[in-house]
């Protein structure tokens, strides 16, 4: 635990930016998440941390409505973002999945070029009036993904064909090719090598800059490193939220301080 660096650089101008009021979500007759509230802060990290099989994916999924793909899974209560019910019926998932994006615990490249990859989210919400705007958002996004100076010189080499690492780096430039406000990572490191974990978190730190980032993570001292807020899930409830630094240092709650401790997990 000593090797953490708690990462707590909070300021008091940031807004909310999804609000999470009584959300339940039911696969079947399993009740995976409990009647969880939480505001979550734009232009910041946010953890999610918690055993395998709390519901910490399984809530981050309802933020950009993937669980809508699961036909046995119901979701209540509210999620807003911005102050719109993203459940809505007027709310077109689609539209919604290029405001929210959203990278996968394992590098999903599509079976494309490494330009294609990245220009497949802003050509089919026509975010380009042509090639050339085309080119300057495909650059625009591999430069955020902090990956350009890797691929500029073979942008129609395969994306499948990168390490893993930059596969993961060319997925996030994917997801905020269409400019979206807030990131969602399922474990984003956890398919890494240790070096490239390190550049994927150096990434995750620049981003927030731009967007509200949710990553969850099994690693706890990953959540210590990038994240400024986390939250503790425990068999489908949310235990305890609050900064960084507080949750790993003076947790309020037992099972929080049983988890971080190592005597539940």
């Amino acid at each position: 635990m000593n090797d953490m660096r708690l990462t707590q650089e909070t300021s008091t101008d940031q807004q909310t930016k999804i609000s999470a009021s009584g959300v339940q979500v039911h696969y079947g007759d399993t009740h995976a998440i409990k009647d969880v509230s939480v505001e979550i802060l734009d232009k910041t990290v946010t953890a999610f941390i918690g055993p395998s099989g709390c519901g910490k994916s399984t809530f981050l999924r309802t933020l950009n409505r993937m669980n809508d793909t699961i036909d046995i899974c119901r979701v209540s209560g509210d999620i807003l973002l911005d102050g719109e019910d993203i459940y809505d019926h007027r709310i077109d998932p689609v539209q919604l999945r290029a405001r929210v994006g959203m990278v996968f615990q394992k590098p999903n490249p599509f079976p494309k070029s490494i330009y294609d990859n990245v220009a497949y989210g802003p050509r089919i919400h026509g975010l380009a009036k042509n090639k050339a705007e085309l080119d300057e958002i495909v650059e625009k996004a591999l430069r955020r993904g902090a990956i350009w100076d890797e691929v500029k010189n073979r942008l129609n080499d395969a994306g499948t064909g990168l390490s893993g690492g930059q596969q993961q780096r060319l997925c996030i430039a994917r997801a905020v090719a269409t400019e979206p406000e807030v990131l969602l990572m399922d474990e984003p490191c956890s398919a890494l090598d240790p070096i490239a974990t390190a550049q994927v978190e150096e990434l995750i730190d620049d981003l927030r800059k731009r967007y509200c980032v949710v990553i969850v993570t099994h690693s706890m001292q990953q959540a210590a490193r990038v994240s400024q807020k986390t939250a503790f899930f425990h068999l489908g409830n949310l235990v305890e939220y609050g900064d960084t630094t507080t949750i790993f240092t003076k947790p309020e709650d037992p099972r929080t301080e049983s988890y971080i401790t190592g005597r539940i997990g």
